[in-house]
């Protein structure tokens, strides 16, 4: 316990947690971006598991896997070894949202894979999106889900403070951690693009003490150095839109951030995914009449009866006549047949939907 509380800072509570459930137990770790595809994700876990199950007479043989039946047949052929045969083993799964893209009977069959196997097996889905998000349409099982809140002011300060260069103090390095939280806390509370700017400015911090032009105690002097450098950043606080070398030669020449090119994501706003196709279809529905549905959005709608024959406010133009109203239901049969692939209607779509209307 002690020796994790120093690797995972400010989490006790939940490592205790974790470690009263699982202890120390057979476990493989695979992340789901590397493994991209159904193939590679299934392979990586037998394989993983065969390495534990003959690492005692240091012989493994590589295992192929095509489909997720083939997945719950050899790994019962692997778990029975005798170094698995009466343990938990563990599949912990990293950036689990993933599994979303792949095959819709994978998310629940690794739910499932303890009665699937007839193994005492614990999965592990570690994600940084809610459950609610990625659970399947078809019964599954709920999982035990355990939040990790957000980190207050004074965690981040401290899992900050412990990344202080060797060749400075530590007490140094607080006090330039507490001046980028001074500024950054109100609109940045993600710790990787917190890390990523104490990295990136430090240099900037620190140049008056490598010049010999103040000591490290000399706060308010480091203060006014880096102080316009801040307040660049925070024209754009999340800095992987531009690459770090980027980023310095920014500071060096003392441009504004807004002439540098890549710095213009905040003027283009990405929608999600089905909200175009639902904007779209919004537009559609309320433009033009529910007759012509027919003719524009099906394949095979067969020949359509010409006629001259227009009603006396047709004869304006839709768009000057301004939208009109449309049921759900039709906005709904538009969307499906715009959309590429198939559209399973999920909360997800429908919370979407409401999103677009109340716009």
């Amino acid at each position: 316990m002690p020796h994790l509380e120093n690797v995972v800072l400010c989490r006790e509570s939940q490592v205790s947690t974790l470690q009263s459930l699982f202890g120390e137990l057979p476990h493989v770790f695979v992340n789901c971006v590397e493994c991209f595809t159904l193939r590679l994700l299934l392979e990586q876990i037998l394989n993983r598991l065969n390495y534990l199950s003959s690492s005692d007479d240091g012989c493994s043989t590589q295992i192929t896997c095509d489909t997720f039946n083939d997945f719950v047949r050899l790994f019962k052929q692997v778990t029975k070894a005798k170094s698995l045969k009466d343990q938990t083993v563990y599949i912990v799964l990293d950036k689990a949202e993933y599994l979303r893209d792949m095959e819709a009977n994978i998310l629940p069959g690794f739910l499932r894979l303890q009665e699937l196997t007839d193994r005492n097996v614990t999965v592990i889905f570690l994600s940084e999106i809610i459950w609610e998000k990625f659970r399947p349409n078809t019964g599954c099982f709920e999982p035990f889900v355990l939040y990790f809140p957000d980190y207050s002011i004074g965690n981040l300060q401290k899992i900050l403070s412990h990344d202080h260069p060797p060749e400075y103090s530590a007490d140094f390095y607080a006090a330039y951690i507490n001046i980028l939280l001074g500024v950054f806390y109100t609109v940045c509370r993600d710790l990787k693009e917190l890390r990523h700017l104490a990295v990136l400015n430090f240099p900037k911090y620190c140049e008056p003490v490598v010049k010999g032009e103040a000591s490290e105690r000399d706060t308010r002097k480091l203060w006014r150095n880096i102080e316009p450098h801040l307040k660049k950043a925070m024209q754009t606080v999340y800095l992987r839109e531009i690459s770090s070398s980027q980023w310095e030669k920014l500071q060096k020449d003392d441009k504004d951030p807004g002439q540098l090119e890549g710095l213009s994501a905040y003027t283009h706003v990405e929608l999600p995914y089905y909200s175009k196709f639902i904007l779209i279809a919004a537009y559609l529905a309320s433009y033009n009449p529910s007759r012509t549905d027919k003719r524009f959005f099906l394949k095979h709608h067969g020949k359509i009866k010409k006629t001259n024959f227009l009603k006396k406010h047709e004869k304006t133009s839709n768009h000057l006549l301004g939208p009109k109203l449309f049921p759900l239901d039709r906005l709904l049969a538009i969307l499906y047949s715009i959309v590429d692939s198939r559209v399973a209607p999920t909360a997800n779509i429908f919370s979407q939907v409401s999103f677009v209307i109340g716009c």
